[in-house]
């Protein structure tokens, strides 16, 4: 229902909205996909199961509470109210691996702090290409969102963190750190439609 935006605009919308209100409230303010008062989420996605992943990867990693409206874990369909509001599906109609995206991020934002209280931070906004991170103390967290449709490879500086986040808890990308303190780099490679959590 809204034009797109590429990655420095989105960068730009984020900050926005996280000046509106203290970082304390912003920590507590409930964010969310789809509702009862709107289509589901698989359905406003048009059936694309990559940008589900794409926005629930957000979803779980942004500042704040955030919310999944039943059923959209399981990839259940409907349109606009009151379509929006059927019965939760049986086991055997759900989509596994929407449900299985759920409870990696939905583990992750649990076992680290970071990703509940930590700050946020852009890291690089260009393209189809955004990358943030959350740090809480000597907790850092990337999160990296490729939202074109051609593999992404990127190669910056990263001085605002402190350690080098190099495991790769989430997604499938290829990465390489270099350098140390002010002059240490990234190079970054993410398929396309595709996320990744490094940490």
């Amino acid at each position: 229902p809204y034009p797109p935006l590429f990655a420095a605009e989105y960068a730009s919308k984020m900050q926005e909205l996280l000046q509106l209100y203290p970082w304390e409230i912003q920590l507590t303010q409930l964010n969310l996909l789809a509702s009862h008062d709107t289509a589901r989420l698989i359905t406003i996605a048009g059936d694309d199961q990559a940008s589900v992943e794409l926005a629930t990867l957000l979803l779980l990693t942004f500042p704040g509470a955030p919310s999944v409206y039943y059923g959209d874990e399981v990839g259940l369909p409907g349109a606009i109210d009151p379509d929006s509001r059927r019965g939760f599906p049986l086991e055997a109609n759900w989509n596994r691996e929407i449900y299985d995206i759920h409870r990696q991020l939905i583990a992750l934002r649990h076992a680290y702090p970071a990703l509940r209280t930590g700050d946020y931070t852009v890291l690089w906004a260009r393209g189809e290409l955004y990358i943030f991170a959350r740090t809480l103390g000597n907790e850092e967290l990337m999160i990296a969102v490729n939202a074109g449709t051609a593999s992404a490879q990127v190669n910056f500086n990263v001085t605002s963190l402190k350690t080098q986040p190099n495991q790769l808890l989430y997604g499938n990308a290829e990465f390489q750190w270099q350098g140390e303190g002010k002059t240490q780099q990234l190079t970054l490679t993410l398929p396309p439609r595709s996320g990744c959590i490094l940490g």
